[in-house]
Formats: structure tokens, sequence, C-alpha cells
């Protein structure tokens, strides 16, 4: 492993004083977790992004959210074919192995993944169409929302892509068969929200009005 490089210092420093501060007036609570194992209400899938901090918008503490991260929030259709599957694999253990009450799809407003999605679409990324493209590919799976908001006014087309990105996660994830069994009994809701960075608003999908609502 000659190209791994030790930690840059900022991080070191940091690290030291979360351990002296943090970790230090909380240290049986941590123990607490680190011994009886992790019991989350909720898991709250949502986008690489670094501008999307789940932790902050909710006010949670550590052991609250099993929080899986891609790029775009992105839920890909059941698909058990034995190949690699991370977001997949995230559902089936916090369903399945954690019981979950919850699953949060957090979208969020400029977004890089949908972005590419939508240039994608529109003939303005060729790149992202080549079969070696990870995120062309990825992105594959929001193509059916680009098509239902293609008709739509150019400053429109965006912020609705974004929430599409929401909406067929949501729908993917009743693919999996152990998810539809889980919400039919009861034992699970999904959620579909959608926050603006910029403006600090959050929205959320309200069925009956088919539509986001702000909160």
């Amino acid at each position: 492993m000659q190209f791994v490089r030790p930690l840059p210092g900022y991080l070191i420093q940091r690290f030291l004083g979360w351990r002296a501060t943090t970790y230090q007036e909380n240290r049986a609570w941590y123990r607490r977790l680190a011994a009886s194992g992790q019991h989350p209400r909720a898991m709250v899938i949502s986008c690489c992004d670094s501008r999307v901090h789940v932790t902050s918008i909710f006010g949670a503490d550590e052991g609250e959210f099993f929080i899986h991260r891609n790029v775009a929030n992105l839920v890909p259709p059941y698909n058990p074919d034995g190949e690699y599957h991370g977001t997949s694999a995230a559902v089936e253990y916090a369903v399945s192995s954690l019981g979950v009450a919850h699953i949060v799809v957090l979208g969020h407003s400029n977004c890089g993944g949908v972005k590419g999605c939508h240039d994608m679409c529109s003939g303005l990324a060729p790149e992202l169409e080549e079969k070696s493209s990870f995120v062309g590919r990825w992105m594959d799976i929001l193509r059916p929302g680009y098509t239902r908001v293609a008709h739509l006014h150019a400053d429109q087309i965006m912020p609705a892509l974004e929430k599409e990105a929401v909406l067929i996660s949501l729908e993917n994830l009743l693919t999996f068969p152990f998810v539809k069994e889980a919400v039919e009994d009861e034992r699970l809701t999904l959620h579909g929200l959608w926050t603006d960075i910029g403006e600090g608003g959050l929205e959320y999908h309200d069925p009956a009005q088919n539509s986001f609502v702000a909160v």
C-alpha cells in the first residue's frame, strides 16, 4: 500500500479536539453505544454531497440514524443477480437485521448527480453515455424521471428532477420483497424529503396531493 499516506494534519487536530472535548464529556454514552450495539429508528438515504448534513438537519445524536449515502440519493430496483449492490445491501440490512421503523429518502437542491443525469439525457454529456462511466450507469436509474419532467420550463427542470430522484427511489424500494412486506404489515413507513441547501428549507412528499409540501 505504498500510495497510502498518513492523515492530513488538520484532520488529526480536529480528531484530537473532538477526543478531548465531545468524547470526554460523553464517554459513558459512547461506551454504552459500543457495548449495546446500534438500534436506529430510521434509515436515511441521502446524497454523497458534502453540503447535505443529515444529522445536523434533524439534530440527531450518534446511534439514532442508519445513514446510507450515494450519488443523488438513488435506490436501484431489486435485482438479486449476485453482483455488487451497496445500496441494496444497506436497505436489506436496515430492514431485515436492524428492523428500522422508517426509511427516509432525502434529496436536495443543486445536486451534481442529478445535473449529470439531465446533461446525459439531453445530449450535453456524451461521456456519461459510455458503458465505462460508473456515474452514467448509476444515473440510468433516474432516466424515467427525466422523461417525466423534460417538458417543463428550463428553470423548473432541475428542482423537479431532484424530486423525481426521491420518488423513483421510493418506487424502487417497494420492488424489494422484504420492504414491501414490512410496509404492508405496517412495520415500516417510507418518506420522501427534499431540502433546499441555500434557503434551509425542507419539503416532504404528500401522496394525497401528489406533490412536495413545505415543512
